[in-house]
C-alpha cells in the first residue's frame, strides 16, 4: 500500500479547517443583528422565593425533586447547546440565552440573545447538531452559526434562511396560533409546525392551507431551501419530537374549543410517512366530528392519535427521554406539558405528563410533575415545553412564572 505524507503546514491547515464552526448555507442572507445592550434577567429576590415556595408543592414521584434553574420571562420552547446553555423563545421580542458556568445545576447568567435584532414572536428554538440556532418566528427562520461562542456578542452572526414575510403568507399572520416550534430530523432537515389562526378554518382557507402546511409541519433544508409539506390535518401542534430509534415524528395537537367541558381530546400523535393527514377540521380532536364539517366526507386516510389527552388542557411542549439520569423504566418515554385549560367550567393541565408504552406498544399516559393548579382553579404556573440536559435532568419551561424548573432523580 503506497502512503503519501502531508506536509506540516499543509496538515496544520487542514486540523484548522476542522476545528472551524459549520459553513453557512449557501442561501442564507446575512442579517445586521444591530446594535443594542444584553439585558440580564435577576436570578434572586422575592420573585425566585415566591417560585421556590411554589415548587415546594409539586407532587412527584418517589425519588424525583424539582428545582428552580432560572429565572426568565416568557420562557416557551427550550434548545439546549452541545455545551449545556440553553436558548429560550418567547410569545414577545426576546431571545434569552442561560448559562450555569460553575456546574452547581443553577443559571447563573440569563441574557437577551441578539438584542438589536426585531423579532416577532420567536417562539421556536431548535439546534441542528452543528452547534447552529434556529429561531422560528411567526413569518421568518433566522440561523445563528455558533450561538453558543456569541452569548456576551450583542451582534452575533445571523442569517435568514426563510426571509421575513414569507414563511407564511402575510394575510395569513395572527396572533392565534402564531407561536412556532422547529426540531430537526434523523434525515437533516429542519421541521417547522405552522398552527392554522382560526378555532375552524373556513372551507375557503383550506386550499391555501394544505399548499403552504398551514395547520401542519413543514420540512425544509437547513438553507430554507427543499420546502415540502411533511404533515396536514392539524389545528395547532406546539409539540414535535422524533423518536430516537424508530425515526418517527411524534408530536401535541390542540384541538378545537367551545364544543364541551369533556370535549374534544386533545391528541399526541404519530407519523410514519410524509404527508399524512391527522383529521383537522373534519374531526375536532380524536374521532370526534366538528359541527362546521359534520356534513362533509373526511379524508379516508385520516390518522387517529396514539394518545387522546384530557379536553381543553392545551398539550404543549414533548421530548422523548434518553438519558441514564432517571429510572430505566423512563427510557425513551414521552414526557409533555400540559399548559392549562381556559375552554372549561372546571380548570385541568398546568403539569407535566409522562406516557410509557408496553412490549406490545400500549401506551400510559399519566401524569409525571403536578401541583401548579390550585384548589381554587387558579394557576401557580404554565408548563410549555420540556428539554434534556445533558446529565440527563430534565428542564421545563414556564411563562407565566417566567421560569425553567430542573427535575433531578436520586437513586436509593
Amino acid at each position: 500500500m503506497q502512503t503519501r505524507t502531508i506536509p506540516r503546514p499543509a496538515l496544520a491547515a487542514l486540523l484548522l479547517l476542522a476545528m472551524q464552526p459549520a459553513a453557512r448555507p449557501l442561501q442564507a442572507a446575512p442579517l445586521d443583528t444591530g446594535q443594542a445592550p444584553v439585558l440580564s434577567a435577576p436570578q434572586s429576590g422575592p420573585e425566585a422565593a415566591a417560585i421556590r415556595a411554589t415548587l415546594g408543592g409539586i407532587t412527584l414521584p418517589q425519588g424525583f425533586s424539582i428545582s428552580l434553574y432560572a429565572i426568565v420571562p416568557g420562557a416557551r420552547q427550550m434548545a439546549v447547546g452541545p455545551k449545556g446553555t440553553v436558548f429560550v423563545g418567547t410569545r414577545d421580542a426576546d431571545l434569552w440565552a442561560v448559562t450555569d458556568t460553575n456546574g452547581d445545576n443553577r443559571a447563573d447568567r440569563v441574557t437577551t440573545f441578539a438584542p438589536g435584532l426585531a423579532k416577532t414572536m420567536p417562539n421556536g428554538v431548535c439546534f441542528d447538531g452543528k452547534g447552529g440556532l434556529f429561531s422560528v418566528e411567526q413569518n421568518r427562520i433566522t440561523l445563528y452559526p455558533d450561538a453558543e461562542a456569541a452569548v456576551e456578542n450583542p451582534s452575533p452572526a445571523a442569517d435568514e434562511i426563510v426571509a421575513l414575510g414569507t414563511l407564511i403568507p402575510p394575510s395569513e399572520e395572527a396572533t392565534n396560533h402564531a407561536f412556532r416550534v422547529c426540531t430537526f430530523g434523523p434525515d437533516g432537515r429542519l421541521y417547522v409546525s405552522l398552527g392554522q389562526p382560526y378555532n375552524v378554518p373556513p372551507p375557503e382557507k383550506l386550499a391555501l392551507y394544505d399548499k403552504t402546511g398551514i395547520g401542519g409541519i413543514i420540512a425544509l433544508n437547513p438553507d430554507g431551501s427543499g420546502r415540502q409539506v411533511y404533515t396536514r390535518g392539524l389545528r395547532n401542534s406546539v409539540g414535535i419530537a422524533f423518536h430516537p430509534e424508530t425515526g418517527a415524528l411524534w408530536f401535541t395537537d390542540n384541538q378545537v374549543d367551545r364544543m364541551g367541558n369533556d370535549i374534544p381530546p386533545g391528541e399526541i400523535n404519530r407519523q410514519t410517512a410524509p404527508a399524512q393527514h391527522f383529521g383537522f377540521p373534519w374531526f375536532g380532536g380524536g374521532h370526534i366530528r366538528t359541527e362546521d364539517y359534520a356534513a362533509d366526507t373526511p379524508p379516508a386516510d385520516a390518522v387517529f392519535p396514539v394518545v387522546e389527552t384530557v379536553a381543553h388542557a392545551a398539550d404543549l411542549g414533548l421530548a422523548f427521554y434518553t438519558g441514564n439520569r432517571f429510572p430505566s423504566a423512563y427510557r425513551n418515554a414521552i414526557f409533555s406539558a400540559q399548559h392549562g385549560s381556559w375552554d372549561r367550567d372546571e380548570p385541568v393541565g398546568a403539569r407535566v405528563m409522562v406516557t410509557t408504552f408496553d412490549a406490545a406498544g400500549k401506551p400510559d399516559h399519566r401524569p409525571f410533575a403536578s401541583g401548579w393548579l390550585a384548589p381554587d382553579g387558579s394557576y401557580l404556573g404554565r408548563p410549555v415545553d420540556v428539554a434534556q440536559m445533558p446529565d440527563g435532568a430534565l428542564l421545563v419551561s414556564d411563562d407565566q412564572s417566567g421560569a425553567i424548573y430542573r427535575i433531578d432523580y436520586t437513586r436509593p
